[in-house]
C-alpha cells in the first residue's frame, strides 16, 4: 500500500503552487502595467462618424439621475435609451434630463433581457459608431472623443473599456474591483490582437463598435442567451475577421456598480459560472484555490512572503487602474476575507438558474 506522502512534502508542493500562482500572475500584471492602453479626455474631432451613445436601462432611475447629465453632455449625434420595462420612473427621469427614450419591446422567447434591450438600441440607431454604455457608468468631460481616438487609433472593430471603480461603498468594496483584477492579472493586453477568439474579453459597460463590424455580427443576436454576452460577441467578433481592443477608463469613465455587498454577491453570482466556462467543477475548483492562497496563509503557520503576495496583488491592480486613494491602496487588506465573502456568490453560481432584475434564467 502507498503511504500519504510526509507533511513537509504537502507543505513544499503548496509553497510551490503558490509561488508559482502568485508569480504568474504578477507577470502577466506587469506586462498590462506597461502596455494596457488607457483613455484620455480627448475634445471630439471636427471630422469624425455619425456617433450613437446606446444606453439599456431597466429600473435605473436612480443612476441616471447621477450618470445621464454626463453622458449627454459628450456631444454624441444622439444619445438613445432603450427603457427595458422599468417599474421606478425610469423613462420620466430620462425624459427630464433630456434623452431620447424608446419603449422597449416584450422580451422574445430565447432572448436574454440585455441583449435584447441591446439589439433594439442598435436596430435604431442611425449612427456609424454604435457606443453601448450601462446606466450606472460615469462618463467624465473629453470621454467620447477618448474612445474615438482609442477606436481609431488601433483602427479596432471594437473597443471595450474597463471603468475605473468610483464612489464605492465599504460592503461594494469586498467583491466589486475584482473585476479589473481578474482582466489585468489573467489575460495579457497584447494577446488581445492575437487572432484566436479565445484571448478575448469584452465589458457590457462600454463597448463601442463600428457598424459594419457590428452587422456583419448580427449584432446581440448571436449571443441573444448568453448571461456574459459581452465576452461571448468580444469572441465571436474577432473569430469573423473583426480587431478588438481594450482600454482602461481612467480618469475619463468611472463606475459606480453595485451600491453594497448583497448586490456585489447577485451580480457576481450571475456571472461567475459563465466566466468559469460553465463548468461546476472548475468553479469549484477556483473556490477551492482562492481559498487555499489567500486566506489560508493567515490560518497556518505560513511565510510572510506567501501572506504579502496576497495583501499586494489588489493593491498593484488599483496602483495600474489610477486608483490611488488611500481607501483604494487599503482594499488589499481586504484579501485574505475575499474569498471567505465571495462563498454566497459561488453558492448563487452553482444554482440551476440565476435571477437578475426580476427575471430567471437557466444556468447552462
Amino acid at each position: 500500500m502507498s503511504r500519504l506522502p510526509p507533511a513537509r512534502h504537502l507543505k513544499r508542493a503548496y509553497l510551490i503552487a503558490g509561488a508559482s500562482f502568485f508569480a504568474v500572475k504578477g507577470v502577466i500584471l506587469l506586462v498590462n502595467a506597461l502596455t494596457f492602453p488607457r483613455l484620455k479626455a480627448q475634445a471630439l474631432p471636427p471630422r469624425r462618424p455619425r456617433v450613437s451613445l446606446l444606453i439599456p436601462a431597466r429600473d435605473e432611475a436612480a443612476n441616471l439621475a447621477r450618470t445621464l447629465p454626463g453622458m449627454l453632455a459628450q456631444g454624441a449625434d444622439e444619445l438613445l435609451i432603450l427603457d427595458d420595462g422599468s417599474t421606478d420612473g425610469t423613462a420620466e427621469v430620462a425624459r427630464e434630463l433630456g434623452a431620447t427614450v424608446i419603449t422597449g419591446e416584450v422580451l422574445p422567447d430565447g432572448w436574454y433581457g440585455k441583449p435584447w434591450a441591446c439589439q433594439q438600441l442598435g436596430r435604431a440607431a442611425g449612427g456609424d459608431i454604435l457606443v453601448f454604455t450601462d446606466a450606472d457608468v460615469l462618463w467624465h468631460p473629453g470621454a467620447l472623443g477618448a474612445v474615438l481616438h482609442e477606436l481609431e487609433e488601433k483602427r479596432a472593430d471594437l473597443l471595450s473599456v474597463l471603468p475605473r471603480p468610483e464612489q464605492l461603498s465599504l460592503g461594494a468594496r469586498f467583491l466589486t474591483p475584482l473585476v479589473d483584477a481578474v482582466v489585468l492579472c489573467y489575460l495579457p493586453y497584447p494577446m488581445v490582437s492575437w487572432p484566436q477568439p479565445s484571448l478575448s474579453t469584452g465589458n457590457g459597460q462600454l463597448m463601442a463598435f463600428r457598424r459594419a463590424a457590428f452587422e456583419r455580427a448580427g449584432g446581440y443576436s448571436g449571443v441573444r442567451n448568453q448571461i456574459l454576452e459581452d465576452t461571448q460577441f468580444a469572441r465571436r467578433l474577432k473569430k469573423q475577421g473583426g480587431r478588438l481592443t481594450l482600454a482602461l477608463g481612467s480618469g475619463s469613465v468611472g463606475v459606480t456598480m453595485y451600491g453594497n455587498y448583497p448586490q456585489s454577491v447577485a451580480g457576481f453570482g450571475k456571472n461567475s459560472l459563465a466566466i468559469h466556462l460553465h463548468s461546476r467543477p472548475l468553479l469549484i475548483l477556483s473556490m477551492v484555490w482562492h481559498l487555499l492562497f489567500y486566506t489560508l496563509p493567515w490560518l497556518i503557520p505560513a511565510p510572510l512572503w506567501l501572506r504579502v503576495a496576497g495583501l499586494l496583488e489588489r493593491t498593484l491592480v488599483n496602483l495600474v487602474t489610477g486608483r490611488r486613494r488611500p481607501a483604494d491602496l487599503a482594499e488589499g487588506l481586504l484579501s485574505p476575507i475575499t474569498p471567505l465573502l465571495a462563498l454566497p456568490a459561488y453558492r448563487r453560481a452553482l444554482g440551476r438558474e440565476v435571477s437578475w432584475k426580476g427575471r430567471t434564467y437557466p444556468q447552462k
